[in-house]
C-alpha cells in the first residue's frame, strides 16, 4: 500500500446503531479501512444520500457480507492510499466513486475501477452526487433498456436523483423524455431539465398522457422504481417492442399482471440491482460513463440537481428530508 503523510489510525463515521428512525444514525469512532491490492482509500469530502441508505437504516437492506456495515454508496474526495496493484490513481487525485458501503465516514475504501475523475469544473459536492445515479441510469436505461436517439423514455419519479439524471442524459443523447412526478413544482423541474411532458401522477393518468404525447405509440423504454400496480399500467403505456426496466419496488414487489399484453406487444421486462454486482461489472460501467457521459458533464450540458446539503454529523436530518418526500434531486452530506 502506497501512502503519503501520516494517516490517522481512527476516523469518525456515521453508524446505524440499530434498526429504526433517522435518530439511530450517530457519529462514532472507527478504525480506518484496510485496503486490498486492487483498492484505493479515499479521504471523503462529500457523500450522497440514497434511498438504499434509508432502507439499510430501517433493517430492510442489509449490507453484502464483504461490505462495510456503514451506510453510504457514493462519495467524492482525494486518494489517500493505493493498493499495490493499482496503476491509474495517484495519491492526491480528486475522484468520485461508487462504494459497496461505508461512505458516511471520513475515509472509505473502494475498488480502483469504481472510481472516476471529477468532471472538469465540478466541486466535490457536485461530484459526490454522480456515482450511484449515473451508474444506475447508464446501465439500466442505455444498456439493459437499449434506449436509442429518437425513442421515447418514460421515467417514473422524474424529480428524484435517478429521475433528474435520466431526463438529462437521455435528452442530451437525442431521446424524448416523459416523466411522472408528484407535484406541480416537481413537474416544472422535469420540464426545465428537458422532459417534453411531465405528468402529475396525483392528478393525471400517466398511461393516457403517454399515449396522447406519443400519438398512440407508447414509450419505447420505461424506467420504473415504483412496482406494485404500476407494472400492469407500464405494460399499457409501453410501445410495441418496448423495454421496461425495474430498479426498485417502492409500492410493493407483488403485482397482478396480464401476461398476454407482454406477449402481444413483444415487451421485455427486465431489472437489476447495482450494489451486489461484481467489481469488474462496475468498472465496465465506469469506463462507459467516462467515455459517453463525462464530456457532457465537463461541458455543463448536464449536471446533478442538488436539493439540500447537510453537515456530516447531522446525517439523520438528511434521512428525514428524504423520507418527507419533498426533495428535488440529490440530498448530500458535507464531510470535510
Amino acid at each position: 500500500m502506497a501512502e503519503t503523510g501520516k494517516l490517522p489510525e481512527r476516523m469518525t463515521a456515521i453508524a446505524i446503531t440499530g434498526p429504526g428512525g433517522p435518530m439511530v444514525l450517530r457519529p462514532e469512532e472507527r478504525d480506518l479501512p484496510q485496503i486490498a491490492a486492487n483498492e484505493i482509500l479515499i479521504r471523503v469530502k462529500a457523500a450522497g444520500v440514497n434511498r438504499p441508505d434509508v432502507m439499510q437504516r430501517k433493517g430492510l437492506y442489509p449490507a453484502p457480507p464483504d461490505a462495510s456495515d456503514l451506510p453510504g454508496l457514493e462519495v467524492s474526495g482525494t486518494v489517500a492510499a493505493i493498493g499495490e496493484n493499482v496503476e491509474r490513481w495517484r495519491i492526491g487525485d480528486a475522484v468520485c466513486a461508487l462504494t459497496p458501503g461505508g461512505g458516511y465516514a471520513e475515509f472509505v475504501k473502494c475498488h480502483a475501477g469504481s472510481a472516476l475523475p471529477l468532471p472538469s469544473g465540478f466541486t466535490f459536492t457536485e461530484a459526490a452526487a454522480l456515482p450511484e445515479n449515473y451508474f444506475t441510469v447508464w446501465h439500466n436505461v442505455f444498456e439493459r433498456g437499449a434506449l436509442k436517439p429518437g425513442e421515447t423514455l418514460l421515467v417514473h419519479g422524474g424529480s428524484s436523483g435517478i429521475g433528474t439524471t435520466a431526463i438529462q442524459i437521455a435528452t442530451a443523447l437525442g431521446s424524448k423524455v416523459i416523466a411522472t412526478a408528484g407535484s406541480a413544482e416537481k413537474c416544472e423541474t422535469c420540464v426545465s431539465l428537458g422532459a417534453v411532458r411531465a405528468i402529475n401522477y396525483r392528478q393525471e393518468d400517466f398511461v393516457q398522457v403517454v399515449k396522447e404525447t406519443t400519438e398512440g405509440r407508447g414509450a419505447n423504454v420505461i424506467l420504473d422504481m415504483v412496482g406494485g400496480d404500476y407494472v400492469t399500467r407500464n405494460y399499457h403505456a409501453a410501445a410495441v417492442e418496448g423495454r421496461i426496466v425495474q430498479i426498485a419496488v417502492q409500492e410493493g414487489a407483488l403485482a397482478n399482471v396480464d401476461i398476454s399484453r407482454l406477449m402481444t406487444k413483444r415487451l421485455v421486462h427486465t431489472g437489476s440491482t447495482l450494489r451486489p454486482r461484481s467489481n469488474e461489472f462496475k468498472a465496465t460501467v465506469a469506463s462507459a460513463l467516462e467515455l459517453n457521459v463525462w464530456p457532457l458533464l465537463g461541458s455543463r450540458r448536464i449536471a446533478p440537481v442538488l436539493d439540500m446539503i447537510f453537515p456530516f454529523r447531522e446525517a439523520w436530518r438528511a434521512h428525514e428530508r428524504m423520507e418527507e418526500g419533498d426533495h428535488i434531486g440529490k440530498i448530500m452530506l458535507d464531510v470535510a
